[in-house]
């Protein structure tokens, strides 16, 4: 089945002129002809860019989602790709009503009509991974009703075991294969789309987030009513507002553009560092904004965690970063094993110096974050600096952050905006603030736990002493074991030289 993929993959990707892309290089300039020649056919009449959008909708998800996170990256893609592709974001083809209503009814067990009030056939949005309709509640309460694309598992599934070849391939072969951990990296991707495939984890997640921000006043997140949540259908809260893209229509209802965007930085900060739990697809298409300029979270199939140490070691490299101490950024790598312990600090400083200096003090829009995440990646391989799977999340959510913040406000100074943020939140961690809060999350646990010390320690004391003593019985049982085999071995060892004495002796 992977084979059958695979060629349709190649198929799609030459149907659409894809070879363009690929053929545009002067290193392949001899196979134009023969591809003009046998595939004369083709109708090409389109734009490449609405081309290249119809061939990932044609391939699936994992491709749609690939366009994307290129959709966001303006820097990196001609405007004409990155306008068509944006289209990606929320406006896949949908599938027919009819498959809405029978996986509807398959799922509650009986009628649409008699699940909701009102239920609306035309989709408000659609994705890859699933579409969403807008419906009344028995009650009367507005709703937002998720549902799962049919078949999408068995797609899915196909993709991510080419991903997983391909993976093995790279690892196999490239001389950096091993480095960047290729397979892992797949996994963790696998690990999300199963995520994202699970509408009840979704419906949590949203909880999750809803309740991190529950007095906020710079992101809204909607309700789950649960009573009507299934692993293949979502209902909440019906949430209005305006896309985030649609940055004219936001000017005219009064929202501070430059202020959204410093809002949308301290957001994405505060996810991550206060609560070790983000929004990982935080593209245009899951954003909205109200007429008070609070963001509106939405889709929550990919959201990502941290545990602490990678939290606490990556402030601590923001921090390093914002104060220019590219010392520390080097030093923190070795110290977590990131790159051998043989690595030169100063050489690795001077490497990172020259990457990021010409990055501060500047402002968004002279930047070109593609060209710093490349030169970071040649610097990393030039000190076999390992990737780490765990953190790909964070760095595709960084970003999605990125490209968004350069649409909203191209002369946002990302560093400034969020050095403050990430100051306080470390004196927050390692200062006073932090010891106190320790000592109130521990105290429960003490208060449990001292009156019971005395008992504990007395029996701690006395089984220690009946296992001291079991212990030695069994390191004796032990010895005389070994002394046995060892013993036994030797008579088998003189056996055999008797024998062999004896066999020489009798040719003799």
């Amino acid at each position: 089945m992977r084979i059958l993929r695979l060629i349709t993959i190649v198929w799609v990707a030459l149907r659409f002129g894809l070879d363009e892309f690929f053929l545009g290089h002067e290193r392949v300039r001899a196979l134009r002809w023969l591809v003009k020649t046998t595939l004369f056919w083709r109708n090409l009449s389109e734009p490449r860019a609405v081309r290249l959008r119809q061939a990932l909708e044609a391939l699936g998800p994992i491709f749609v989602k690939f366009g994307q996170m290129l959709s966001t990256r303006r820097d990196l893609m001609p405007p004409d790709i990155a306008d068509e592709l944006a289209r990606l974001q929320d406006r896949v083809p949908p599938f027919p009503a009819g498959l809405v209503r029978t996986t509807l009814q398959r799922v509650y067990g009986r009628p649409v009509e008699q699940v909701f009030a009102q239920f609306e056939a035309e989709p408000v949005a659609s994705a890859s991974m699933a579409q969403v309709h807008f419906a009344v509640l028995q009650d009367g309460t507005e709703a937002a009703v998720k549902v799962l694309r049919p078949g999408i598992g068995a797609v899915i599934e196909h993709d991510l075991g080419l991903l997983e070849a391909g993976a093995l391939l790279v690892e196999k072969l490239f001389a950096d294969g091993p480095r960047l951990h290729p397979r892992e990296v797949v996994a963790e991707f696998r690990k999300t789309l199963a995520d994202e495939l699970d509408l009840m984890r979704e419906a949590s997640n949203c909880s999750q987030l809803r309740r991190n921000f529950e007095d906020s006043e710079l992101l809204i997140v909607p309700e789950v009513y649960w009573d009507y949540c299934e692993p293949e259908v979502m209902v909440m809260e019906r949430m209005k507002g305006v896309p985030i893209s649609q940055i004219d229509t936001l000017r005219a209802m009064g929202v501070d553009i430059p202020r959204l965007a410093m809002a949308g930085v301290e957001i994405f900060f505060t996810q991550v560092f206060r609560d070790t739990f983000f929004h990982a697809d935080m593209h245009p298409g899951n954003i909205q904004v109200n007429a008070r300029g609070q963001y509106i979270a939405l889709d929550f199939g990919i959201m990502g965690t941290l545990t602490e140490v990678d939290k606490n070691y990556l402030a601590q490299n923001f921090l390093a970063f914002f104060q220019r101490d590219y010392r520390a950024v080097a030093q923190a790598h070795v110290d977590a094993g990131w790159t051998p312990p043989d690595t030169r600090v100063d050489e690795f400083e001077a490497a990172i110096r020259a990457v990021c200096e010409p990055v501060f003090d500047r402002p968004l829009k002279e930047i070109s974050f593609g060209k710093v995440l490349l030169r970071l990646f040649q610097t990393s391989r030039r000190f076999n600096m390992e990737i780490q799977p765990q953190l790909v999340l964070l760095q595709k959510t960084l970003l999605n952050i990125e490209g968004l913040g350069r649409q909203l406000d191209p002369d946002l100074d990302l560093w400034k905006t969020a050095k403050p943020f990430l100051e306080r939140w470390m004196n927050e961690q390692v200062g006073w603030r932090g010891a106190i809060r320790s000592i109130k999350q521990e105290a429960p646990r003490w208060a449990v736990l001292l009156p019971q010390l005395p008992r504990l320690a007395h029996a701690y004391l006395g089984h220690n002493r009946s296992a001291d003593l079991a212990a030695l019985s069994r390191q004796l049982a032990a010895a005389q074991a070994r002394q046995q085999k060892i013993l036994a071995l030797i008579a088998l060892l003189l056996a055999i030289l008797a024998v062999l004495a004896g066999y020489s002796l009798f040719r003799h």
